[in-house]
């Protein structure tokens, strides 16, 4: 995002902490087998259709909304089978006072919140083993997620990501969109946090996306929350068969789909 001029805006930012424990941890393997299930995951969404709703809100010191952004989208397929986005609600922004969206904003809500990282992806990221924790009531192992070069054009994840150590998928992340930019550019990207739920009992799609954070522009702070909502999963057509087995909560027992604790967030309204 990019700012206009403002007045001067004071923000904390909570970062979420965790605790390692390498026992009986094997990483490299531990990386090699949840890309796979991540590239399986990756094919089969592109077989659903869902409805996303994106909300951005500049904020004032004590939290009052100077200005919004608020875009509802159906993905969808044609008759002929092609993916495509129909508009539902996009009421004028009233952002413009405060913040410019700019490409790379929109790169990072299609690509980087709902992050991937597949086998043909893992090349491209310095991935580190930081121990196991729960994400909720979810055993996970936790990974440090950095890109070892960026390409101009290209936009990466940066941040951790807790992977579920039974169905060896990526239920969590927290950090931001990093890229290339021009000398001249005064782009600043939120961090945020994703979270994701089991639809049809296997595979974990992205549903909460959140984000409060201060963006420390040129012209001075500007504090900014975003929420985007992945909603109303429906499966259109599949060429994979992809069993990963009976959904499990963490302590082994079946649960019914989306009703596991580590993707059931409660969102608070902006």
């Amino acid at each position: 995002m990019r700012s206009v001029v403002l007045p001067a805006i004071l923000a904390v930012l909570s970062v979420p902490m965790w605790a390692g424990d390498a026992k009986e941890a094997n990483p490299d393997e531990i990386i090699q087998k949840f890309a796979a299930k991540e590239a399986e995951f990756s094919r089969a969404r592109e077989n659903y259709t869902y409805r996303q709703t994106v909300k951005i809100q500049a904020l004032d010191p004590s939290g009052g909304v100077l200005g919004r952004y608020e875009i509802v989208e159906d993905v969808i397929f044609s008759p002929d089978g092609k993916r495509t986005e129909r508009v539902v609600h996009a009421p004028v922004s009233t952002l413009g006072n405060y913040l410019i969206l700019t490409p790379q904003d929109i790169q990072d809500l299609r690509d980087v919140q709902p992050f991937v990282l597949t086998t043909t992806e893992i090349s491209d990221y310095d991935i580190r083993y930081l121990g196991k924790q729960k994400a909720d009531e979810i055993p996970c192992y936790v990974f440090a997620v950095k890109p070892k070069k960026m390409e101009k054009g290209h936009r990466y994840f940066e941040g951790q990501i807790w992977v579920d150590d039974r169905d060896m998928q990526i239920v969590k992340t927290y950090g931001k969109g990093v890229g290339l930019l021009g000398r001249k550019e005064d782009n600043q990207f939120p961090k945020f946090e994703t979270l994701r739920e089991q639809i049809d009992g296997k595979y974990w799609f992205p549903v909460y996306t959140d984000a409060d954070d201060t963006l420390h522009f040129q012209t001075g702070p500007q504090r900014m929350r975003m929420i985007v909502k992945y909603e109303d999963y429906k499966q259109f057509k599949s060429d994979v068969n992809i069993q990963f087995g009976e959904a499990v909560n963490g302590e082994g027992k079946e649960q019914k789909p989306g009703t596991n604790p580590a993707a059931s967030p409660k969102p608070t309204k902006p």
